[in-house]
């Protein structure tokens, strides 16, 4: 998200966001070895200052494309979050 930028936190611009970019729900782990953990902050605070409905959860390890498998992290545990999000977004029911 910060490619194709001149300041340290600015998102890419051809990321757009606008009020019409989807909900978002942003997860990632610190220790995510290919992606920095700005550019989860960085998307976050456009699409707040953009008025789009987003929840984002970070943890401290992860790794990164650790998907759906279980592990002994407590980031085992993001499909719950999202399914909760959906329902408090009106997208599925409670």
């Amino acid at each position: 998200m910060l490619e194709n930028t001149s300041q340290n936190f600015q998102l890419n611009p051809y990321v757009p966001v606008t009020a019409r970019t989807p909900p978002t729900f942003i997860l990632q782990a610190e220790n995510d070895p290919v992606d920095p953990i700005q550019n989860s902050l960085v998307y976050y605070a456009a699409l707040k200052n953009a008025g789009v409905p987003v929840e984002m959860h970070l943890y401290a390890e992860g790794g990164h494309a650790f998907g759906l498998r279980r592990s002994k992290f407590p980031i085992t545990g993001w499909p719950q979050l999202v399914e909760a999000w959906l329902g408090t977004i009106g997208m599925i029911s409670e």
